[in-house]
């Protein structure tokens, strides 16, 4: 990560405040805006080459997510957070083989640690109240999946068609990720 990345991120930081764990509505707002930024940012990212098709695979996204389900905003916190943290450990890996800007994976990772920021206070809340929801659930189904994903990549040894896949399956990532936003009220 390049210093400009770093302080970025820094700046976020201390700009994130346990306040937002009181309103619901203004994390909903600020999480709809990033989403709308990393999704935008994504598809600057160079797209499928035609022979990497053959390279695609059935991840088994969690039935949860592909599924208009009720959940709870605490459930929708907790799933939002894994699947932040999940798809920033994507990004911080190799990627060199890909061709991708460096300058947009690192304003991407930027983004995500925002978000994540934001959301950590209330994520934080829910985990002390050690209720067993739906979200925990949830977030073993997605571990799995997003191991599935790193494994992937492994096996192919992160080459470009790989990551062209993982490219893919972030955006549908970030399509559910603007669904639960919803589920984010006061």
């Amino acid at each position: 990560m390049t210093y400009r990345c770093l302080l970025q991120m820094a700046l976020l930081l201390c700009f994130s405040t346990t306040a937002l764990s009181s309103s619901y509505s203004l994390l909903r707002f600020q999480q709809r805006r990033s989403v709308a930024v990393c999704q935008k940012l994504l598809r600057q990212l160079p797209s499928t080459p035609q022979h990497c098709l053959e390279a695609r695979m059935d991840f088994q996204v969690p039935e949860e997510m592909k599924q208009a389900q009720q959940f709870q905003k605490e459930d929708a916190v907790l799933v939002i957070y894994e699947m932040l943290q999940q798809i920033f450990g994507i990004l911080t890996r190799d990627f060199s083989s890909t061709g991708w800007s460096e300058t947009i994976v690192e304003d991407l990772l930027v983004e995500l640690h925002g978000q994540m920021n934001r959301l950590e206070p209330i994520q934080k809340e829910i985990m002390q109240k050690k209720n067993f929801t739906m979200g925990d659930t949830t977030v073993l189904h997605l571990k799995k999946y997003y191991f599935d994903l790193v494994q992937y990549l492994k096996s192919k040894e992160d080459n470009r068609c790989a990551w062209t896949v993982m490219r893919v399956q972030i955006l549908m990532n970030f399509s559910f990720l603007k669904s639960l936003t919803g589920y984010l009220r006061d």
